[in-house]
């Protein structure tokens, strides 16, 4: 009598990531879409940095102080509008640019009653960018996330 053996497939880390990588790279757009995406995507990233670097280095006290809040929440939004950077320079991350719909928000409620409630359009504007990249990018973001829960 033959015995039958249970066999089980190992999938190391290493497959894992090879896996990500080759769905990542089969869900990109076509190179026209791509080189455009790009065309926007490097310097909405530039901006994103130029306004984190401005509330990191204390460049912004007094909005933070008109709002009541401390260097703390300009730390925390000069953080995040760094990682947004990042996404936007990391396809697959695309999603860390909402970062932008906070800062829409907090303008628009927050901040229209001071000097800087101006910018409320501009950041709509970056806000409505950053969703319609996310949207583009949204093929490599999926097959990121299914990656992930693998």
């Amino acid at each position: 009598m033959k015995q039958a053996t249970k066999e089980t497939a190992v999938i190391t880390p290493t497959a894992r990531v090879t896996a990500a990588r080759l769905a990542i790279r089969a869900a990109r757009p076509r190179r026209l879409t791509s080189t455009l995406l790009w065309a926007v995507q490097i310097p909405l990233a530039a901006v994103f940095v130029y306004f984190a670097l401005a509330k990191l280095t204390g460049g912004l006290e007094q909005e933070f102080a008109d709002i009541g809040a401390g260097q703390w929440l300009a730390y925390l939004s000069g953080t995040a509008e760094l990682a947004g950077a990042i996404g936007l320079l990391t396809p697959w991350l695309a999603g860390l640019a909402a970062v932008m719909a906070g800062a829409t928000i907090i303008n628009a409620t927050v901040l229209h009653h001071t000097t800087y409630g101006r910018l409320v359009s501009t950041t709509a504007a970056l806000c409505a960018a950053c969703v319609l990249l996310a949207y583009a990018r949204r093929q490599q973001i999926k097959a990121l996330a299914a990656a992930i829960r693998r």
